[in-house]
């Protein structure tokens, strides 16, 4: 049942060094695929990354980036990344068996919502084949796409890091089913 799988996905950070069938992965591309999209334009892209020299390229521009973005950051988001512990260092982009990447075609009629819809699919597909990932949207985003050579009408949406999770830490808990939806109008009423 979806909501079951829904229910089980979270985020992870942490791998196992056992390296998952590439079929799983590709198996969860081949759901991710059936999302609905603008004008039926299917805008999505799939890198697969798993060599380890490539893996810490992508690691290094990214901490680059996070390094910048960290020193700037203010406010809630700052106060919650540093109340969870999180800092620019980001390990799960080396330690994973393989990074995903997902880029959209900014050509297309609503590119960017039919990408992320496709990454809703691809998230539970890969829960269902027992494989863990977190979407990793990094703050220098062109300098991925320069380093793997994208098209410059593609736009990088986010890296997932992908392999058998190996976190212990709990799913973030989610609000209340009445906390997320009206009726009518936007605010609260009964049910």
């Amino acid at each position: 049942m979806i909501l079951n799988l829904a229910k089980r996905r979270k985020t992870v950070r942490k791998f196992k060094k056992e390296k998952p069938p590439i079929e799983k992965i590709l198996k969860s591309i081949e759901a991710a695929k059936e999302a609905p999209s603008g004008m039926n334009a299917q805008p999505w892209h799939f890198i697969i990354i798993e060599t380890s020299e490539r893996k810490r390229e992508i690691r290094g521009l990214c901490e680059e980036g996070e390094k910048k973005f960290y020193e700037k950051m203010k406010g809630k988001l700052g106060e919650w990344l540093q109340d969870k512990g999180f800092t620019w260092e980001k390990p799960f982009l080396s330690d994973a068996p393989y990074l995903l990447l997902v880029f959209t075609d900014v050509r297309a009629p609503f590119a960017v919502q039919s990408t992320w819809l496709t990454i809703g699919y691809l998230l539970l597909a890969l829960e269902e084949e027992g494989l863990g990932t977190v979407t990793y949207t990094p703050p220098n985003l062109r300098e991925i796409e320069n380093l793997l050579g994208v098209p410059k009408y593609y736009r990088l949406q986010t890296i997932l890091p992908i392999g058998y999770p190996n976190d212990e830490k709990p799913k973030y808990e989610r609000k209340a089913l009445e906390d997320v939806i009206s009726f009518e109008k936007f605010g609260k009423d009964e049910f």
